[in-house]
This record gives C-alpha cells, structure tokens and sequence, in this order.
C-alpha cells in the first residue's frame, strides 16, 4: 500500500480517508462468510468458484469477493451478501455461482430460491436487514463482521480501525482512560461480570513491575462459540482493546490466551500481530508516542478449568493448569507473582467502541446496572441458531421468538440453559426476564460467557442436570476435595435417579452436596457447579418426583425408565423397523403386524424415529 509505518494519528486518518476514496461504490461487492461453521458447509468451495467466474468473465474491474468472518446466521449457512443493495442470501452453494452472477450481480435481478423465507408469514426478504433474526439485533461487537476481511488490516482501518488507540495515545492520560472505561460500567464479558475500569485501575495501582495485559480466549463452554468468532471475524478490534487497556494500566507485555482447538482463531491472531506490527500499530514506540507493547499468543490445550483466571495463569507459567486461593487477587499478584489484568475477548473487543464514541453512548444501551451490549450463541431446540448480539436488558422471548424464530415442529418451550454448563435452567414462566448480570443471577443461573441453550418440550431436565454435572466432573482439576468429590457424588446421585434407583432422600442430599460445593470450593467451576441441579429442582421437581415416585421419564429420555412398543391399529407391516433395529428386536413378517421383544430391546430410538405410520410408541 502507499506506507507502512504509521507515525502519528494523522497519518492513521490520511491514510483512512485515502481508502475509503479509493473504494469503488461502482462496484458490485460480495461478502462470503467464511467462519467456521460457513466453512464447514462448503464456503470455502463458493468462494473458489466465485473468484473463478469472476476471472472467466473479465469481470475483476466490476466485482469484488471479500471474504468475512461470522455473520452470525449459522444456520442458514454459507451465508453471502450482494453490494450495495444488500440482498441477502442463504445456503448458497457453489452450483449457485453462475446464476448469482449472470442474475444479480450483472442484470440486479433477485433469485428468489436463495432469499429468507419468513417460517410464520411466507414473505421472502431481500434486504438482509430485514431479516428478523438480524433486524431485532444492535449489533456493535459484531458490526464488522460481515462487513471487513479479517486478513487484511487496511479493511479494518478503513472503517475507523486504531482510530481510538489514537485518539488515546496523543489526547489522553493513562488515569483519564480509566475514568471514561468506569464511567461507561463496562463489565467483563467473561463470566463474573466484574467492572472492567475498577479492574484496570486496581492494576495500575499495584506495585510491581512488569505488570501483564492478559486476553483470555479460552473458550470451553459446550455450545459457546462467540470468542471464537469474534477472533476469527475481527482479531484487530480485540488487540486494539488491549493495547489502550495496557496503556491505561502501564503495561508493555501482552498474552492471547487461546484455546489450540481454535485454529482459524490462532491463524487470523498471528497474522493481525504481524501486520499491526508492520503499520506501527504494536510493538515499539507505537504511532510514534513513545509507548510500546508487545502480545506473544499461548495455546491453551483444552482444559475447561483453565477458563478460570488464576489456572490460566498458572498454565501461561507452564504449570498445571489449576486455580489458587484469591486471597490476593490476580491485579497484584498474578502471571509470575506480578501484576496482571485478565479480561475476555468480547470485554477487550469492546473497549475501542467506548474511547471512540464515549463513555456516555455506552452507558445509555442496557439495563441501570448491566451496561452495552452482549454476545450469546443461540444453540438447541431453536429454528435459527447463531451468534447474536443484543442490548443488555431484552427479554428472553424476543431472543427465542423474534430473534431465534421459536421452537422448531411447534413444539412447547420448556427452558433456556445460560452461563454454560455452571449456568441454569430458566424455565418457561420466566420468558419474559430481561436478560442482565442482576436478574439471571436472581433466577438462580448466570450471564457467563454467553451460552444460551435453548429446551422444548423433549428435554429431561434431570437428564440435562446429570449431562452439565459430569462434563464438570470430567473437567475438575481435583485440586480441592468439595469439587473433586462433591462433583463426583453428584452424578452419581442424578444417574441413579435417571436409572429408577432415586430415593426422596437422594433429593436433600443435592441440596446439601450443592451448599458445601459453593461454601467450600477453591474456584468458581466447584462454586458454580450446583446451578444446572438446583435450578431444574427448583422449577421441575415434578420431573424428579416422576422420576424417583412413578419411575417414569415424562420426556421419554431416561432410556432405562422407558419402553417402546408397537400399537396394533397402526403397524402396517412394512418391515422398516425390523430392518433398522441394530439388536433384532423386531419380530414380525411383511404385512403383518410387529411386536418388539423387550428382552432385545436397547431402546436406540431406530424403531420410533423411523416409523412413518406413528405406530410405534414410547411409554
């Protein structure tokens, strides 16, 4: 491009303005999705076969392919949109290509198959905009997802990229950083929710040098995928965050910790390093202000515990990754026994937006105490699943209905999970909660890193407690023994009652099993480990009741507590079920009616599943 080193914001600005001339509004533009999910449905090969037609038809001065990170919309992946009308298309595929180039992009001709289909109305949406499951979104952490290459650093400056490191480096004070990241209540995306000025602050505060900056990419939460595609879809907007954060706090040593099971997320990281370094926007004497940074990136080898703060840090050390006694916080004794500031990277990511519009403007989106925006990964018995990000202090309803589209095959909600698998289950009569720090804690779950699972009618919901507790007692490091043991004694408590063998006295026991692990627990994987039982206690004890009383499963899930059987009226003796059942526990002829020998029968499910006549029933 026309320089590579940056010395001054001005220079950052001219060469902004320089790019934005130097965009062709003239020209068609398409943005291919190709985060993970659009990647793993074939993105990659429309991506190919586009940039292929293009070059066929000489076409290369009319049209441009920018390849995005997430759009959000996982389910209707590969996702693309056409420039500049913004027609909005879904589950393309590279058969598709020559027509959305001989239709769309040069005749601007809709190709109906390929737009949204409204599931109430029927109405095709053109204009990606007006596709409820964006439109009911204020996307501010996400907005340039769609939008910019994640591979190129021009793209991400050219829309006001390091403008706010800037803005910082030349017009304020360490101290005055702090003071506008407090006023606007940021607080960390990452679980806890703990005001990320009053972090900063403590940190800058501690003695002790060299004090570390610390991003926390550890994402293992099961469903969870917004660091994930925040990182793959925009690294530059999280090193940004931590280059003012380090400002602010007096740091110049930086570390990325991220999960190694997130390889785009390390690709696009390395890269957004190297080329920052190149423009002078890290490393050494950044934009010629005299202060430096340095981010080296840590690949985290897949221990949920590690997500907690003081086992990362043990981990970056090269120990075992296991939590300490906070006794003294991590601010003044953390990576190396020195000062260390660790936010996640939605809480970094969202710190350029706030120096650049203000304290003021963030404080004004969300709820009194629960400020901006937030990310969650929508997933489960919902019709559109994705990444969405939504203010602070929408209801429940609007996300699952409005946002999700409802419940798939018209099934009943029965529970939304949040908080990943320490959260809980929000059931039905609460669908109209405003979603905050404050009153997911009251409702007895927690916001997390942004994990939302959604439950219909299906769901057991003491099988879903037994399913969280023994992914966390797989994931206890077993440094403690309330967590190690408590866990562990846990499951096998809820695998007795999924199993028939549940007493009531088995029911006050995971009360007190739950009161020891939060009291007596070294970190919060014990503390919080309790929630998934105690919420779905709480709100469907009638499910555990049916479960140790009648020995009934009313969702048909418990396996041992079920039975399939043929009903008579309906068999139509097409030998469907007989052929499929793994265990031959189909007895019968063509034509004539089955019957499922119990004794057989490991209750797979085949038989039901594959019934078209609806004469095989679950009792």
């Amino acid at each position: 491009m026309m320089m590579e080193i940056i010395k001054t914001p001005s220079e950052l600005e001219s060469l902004r303005n320089s790019l934005i001339k130097n965009m062709d509004s003239e020209k068609s533009k398409l943005t291919v999705c190709t985060g993970t999910g659009c990647l793993a449905l074939g993105a990659e090969k429309v991506v190919d076969t586009l940039k292929e037609a293009i070059e066929k038809e000489n076409l290369t001065d009319k049209v441009d392919v920018t390849t995005t990170g997430c759009h959000g919309f996982c389910e209707r992946g590969p996702l693309a949109i056409v420039h500049p009308n913004n027609i909005f298309y879904q589950k393309i595929g590279k058969n598709d290509v020559e027509e959305i180039m001989s239709e769309t992009v040069l005749k601007n001709e809709v190709i109906d198959r390929l737009l949204y289909q409204h599931p109430v109305t029927g109405e095709k949406i053109v204009d990606r905009r007006n596709v409820p499951f964006y439109k009911h979104q204020r996307r501010i952490v996400l907005r340039n997802n769609e939008i910019i290459d994640p591979t190129n650093i021009l793209d991400y400056i050219a829309h006001g990229g390091y403008g706010a490191l800037g803005k910082v480096l030349y017009e304020m004070k360490p101290e005055e950083v702090i003071e506008e990241v407090k006023n606007s209540n940021l607080r960390g995306r990452g679980g806890a929710g703990f005001p990320a000025g009053k972090k900063w602050e403590s940190c800058r505060n501690a003695p002790g040098e060299p004090k570390y900056v610390i991003c926390n990419a550890d994402e293992g939460d099961p469903g969870a995928f917004m660091d994930r595609s925040i990182i793959e879809g925009n690294p530059h907007s999280v090193i940004e965050g931590m280059i003012i954060g380090a400002y602010a706090i007096g740091s110049h040593d930086g570390y990325i910790y991220v999960r190694n099971e997130y390889p785009l997320a390390v690709r696009h990281f390395t890269l957004a390093i190297k080329e920052a370094k190149k423009y002078g926007l890290l490393g050494e004497n950044i934009l010629k202000s005299g202060f430096g940074f340095e981010i080296k990136i840590n690949r985290g080898g897949g221990a949920f515990v590690c997500g907690e703060s003081t086992a990362l840090m043990a981990s970056l050390e090269g120990k075992v990754g296991e939590p300490r006694d906070k006794i003294v916080h991590s601010t003044e004794n953390g990576v190396w026994d020195k000062p260390s500031n660790l936010n996640n990277v939605e809480t970094w990511a969202s710190v350029p937006y706030i120096l650049e519009n203000g304290a003021e403007w963030f404080s004004k989106i969300g709820t009194e105490k629960s400020k901006g925006t937030k990310v969650f990964s929508l997933v489960g018995k919902v019709n559109n699943t994705g990444l969405v990000e939504v203010p602070m202090g929408i209801i429940l309803r609007e996300i699952i209905y409005d946002i999700g589209g409802g419940i798939p095959n018209n099934k009943k909600f029965k529970a939304v999970q949040t908080g990943g698998p320490s959260g809980g289950c929000i059931p039905d009569k609460l669908i109209d909660m405003p979603v905050d720090f404050e009153r997911l804690t009251e409702a007895g779950s927690m916001m997390g890193s942004g994990g939302m699972i959604v439950l219909d009618e299906d769901t057991c919901m003491v099988d879903l407690a037994k399913y969280f507790i023994e992914f966390l007692k797989d994931e206890s490091c077993g440094k403690c023994v309330p967590c190690r043991e408590g866990i562990k004694r846990m499951y096998q408590i809820l695998t007795d009652i999924c199993e028939g063998k549940g007493s009531h006295e088995d029911l006050e026991l995971l009360e007190e099993l739950s009161d020891m692990l939060k009291d007596a627990s070294l970190c919060l994987l014990g503390g919080t480990a309790p929630n998934p039982v105690l919420t779905t206690l709480k709100y469907f004890k009638n499910e555990y009741l049916a479960h140790i009383v009648d020995k009934n499963c009313p969702a048909h899930v418990c396996t041992a507590l079920i039975k399939y059987t043929v009903d008579e009226k309906l068999c139509e003796g097409c030998m469907k079920c007989a052929v499929l059942c793994p265990e031959d526990a189909v007895e019968g002829e063509k034509d004539k009616i089955h019957v499922i020998l119990q004794d057989k029968c490991s209750k797979c499910g085949v038989c039901y599943e594959s019934c078209k006549s609806d004469a095989i029933k679950v009792e």
